[in-house]
Formats: C-alpha cells, sequence, structure tokens
C-alpha cells in the first residue's frame, strides 16, 4: 500500500462519490476504483458500503480513516523533519511550533537575546499538534526540532524523557465561548461557574491542574467538570460548540478565536518553561544561558 492509495482512500471517505474523488484528483473514476479494490483486497476488509446515496465507510473504513489520516500527515511531516535536518547549521535553533506550543514567547525576547548570540539564527518548525507527535518530538530532542515552550511539571517530563528550563509560573485562567453569558466578564468567580461546565485535561496530565480540579470537586460541586484527553485544537472546538468553559493560560489566547481568556478569583499557576533534551547541544546550553540572562534583567 503506498500513499497514492491512502490518499485516494482519503478522498473518496471525505467526498462520498468515486466520481467526484476522481475529479478532485484530476483521475478517471476506474483508477480510483482500482486503487479502493487494491487497498479492501490487501486489508481483506470492506472499507465502503455502497448505497444508493452513495458510499458510507464500514466500521472497518471509520476504523482505517483514522490511521490513513495520521498516516499521510506523519509523512508530510517527515518529509519536512528530512528537509530541516539537511539544512544542517552549526548556528540554527530549530523550534518547534504548534497552537500549543507558540513560538511568538521567544519570537518576543529575540532582541534582547541577540546581543549575546549575535551568530545563533531561529529556524520555525511548525508541526502537527497530536499525541503522537509530540510524544515523538519530546522523546527525540536534538533530531529535527531542538526546543518548545510548554507547560509542565515532573511526571511530564519523566513521562516523556526530556527536561525543562523554568520561565514562570503561569496564571490558569478560563476561556468562554464569546456568545456565552460570561464572556462580558473581566474577572471570573466562583459563583460565576456555578451550575456551568468546565473542560478539565485528563488527571494525571498534569498535577497543578490535578489540584484546582480536587478543590472544584470537594468544594464546588455545582461546578460540571468535563474531562478530555489532550489539548489541542479540538478541544477547544468542543468547548466553542457547546458552550462551555476550558481551563487554559494566557498563551494560549489565540488559539480559538471565538474564545475569551478570562482571569480567574483564584491563585491557581502552572509551571510554563523550554522543554529540551536531557542532555541538550551545545546551542541549545549557550541559548538557555542567554535567556537566563535576558529574564533576570526583566
Amino acid at each position: 500500500m503506498n500513499n497514492l492509495q491512502l490518499e485516494t482512500f482519503i478522498h473518496v471517505a471525505d467526498m462520498g462519490s468515486f466520481n467526484k474523488a476522481a475529479e478532485d484528483l484530476y483521475i478517471s473514476p476506474p483508477a480510483v476504483i482500482k486503487q479502493i479494490n487494491a487497498v479492501e483486497a490487501e486489508l481483506e476488509v470492506s472499507l465502503f458500503i455502497r448505497t444508493h446515496r452513495g458510499l458510507v465507510l464500514t466500521d472497518a473504513g471509520k476504523s482505517f480513516y483514522k490511521d490513513a489520516t495520521y498516516l499521510l500527515q506523519y509523512f508530510k511531516g517527515s518529509v519536512e523533519r528530512a528537509k530541516t535536518a539537511a539544512e544542517k547549521n552549526d548556528h540554527i535553533l530549530k523550534i518547534g511550533t504548534s497552537p500549543m506550543t507558540p513560538g511568538q514567547f521567544l519570537i518576543d525576547l529575540w532582541p534582547q537575546i541577540h546581543p549575546y548570540l549575535p551568530d545563533m539564527k531561529f529556524q520555525l518548525v511548525p508541526f502537527e499538534n497530536t499525541p503522537e507527535n509530540a510524544k515523538e518530538i519530546q522523546r527525540a530532542f536534538g533530531r529535527n526540532i531542538d526546543l518548545v515552550v510548554g507547560v509542565l511539571d515532573d511526571d511530564y517530563l519523566e513521562e516523556r524523557g526530556c527536561a525543562a528550563t523554568f520561565l514562570s509560573d503561569e496564571p490558569l485562567r478560563i476561556a468562554v465561548p464569546v456568545r456565552h453569558r460570561l464572556a462580558g466578564k473581566e474577572i471570573l468567580t466562583m459563583e460565576d461557574l456555578d451550575g456551568e461546565t468546565l473542560m478539565l485535561i485528563r488527571r494525571n496530565w498534569n498535577s497543578y491542574i490535578d489540584i484546582v480540579r480536587d478543590h472544584l470537586i470537594s468544594e464546588y460541586p455545582g461546578i460540571h467538570i468535563e474531562t478530555f484527553d489532550f489539548y489541542g485544537t479540538e478541544a477547544y472546538n468542543q468547548c466553542e460548540l457547546n458552550n462551555h468553559l476550558i481551563m487554559t493560560i494566557d498563551r494560549w489566547k489565540d488559539v480559538h478565536p471565538l474564545l475569551k481568556v478570562i482571569p480567574v478569583q483564584w491563585d491557581y499557576t502552572i509551571p510554563f518553561g523550554i522543554l529540551h533534551a536531557q542532555e541538550p547541544s551545545e546551542n541549545v546550553l549557550k541559548f538557555l544561558d542567554a535567556i537566563e540572562q535576558v529574564i533576570q534583567k526583566q
């Protein structure tokens, strides 16, 4: 099975039609059908049900669709990572960026960092923010990406096999849809949250959020807690779609344009820093030292 067949399968699944997929791919319908038949033969399962309304995925097809989408994204990402690796330069620092690991923080500091590292250059490396990609990148710091910025705790670093340089304690905020009744508030009280559904990342993802979770469950039973598995665009989409609230920080304020990040009357924070390899390269060490000097002067 090759990438062309995977891409054809995804097109057919998205469009529910051999003809529409063929038109979009600029190939003939028989060629599309031949590729789908080849995929089904190799997997030894039926991927589609043919109905008078079009093609519908079978249960096996739905399962394979998720994997095929990931595989295709992973392959495209691997190509970009290979290109990045081919452009090695002793004075280039590769910074991974995604909605949840925004590189803007470091870009804003660059004018102050540059005098310490006049020969150093930044290279921003976008990556798909999925659980699989995040783990792979953090466990392989120094290969295609040198560092990312993000929230952390000791268990998280141990699980990912990486290290971090602490930068700040970020206040925990709540993001609300702009159409929500609380969107006009400048600061939220615990009474404001009564009766609302608050989305929190799964337990054991970060101990600092678990502290908030336990306090809310114990002291504020009127707040409904809804758990999600991973901080990504999908979680924020669900928050907006269902008119719920979600725990967040100011540095994630641009993840979703229809959510407003609002402070809460509490003192909860979460550590924020630069994640990197346990044994960082000389370039990364120089950069971390420069960052430390810049922050000390602020």
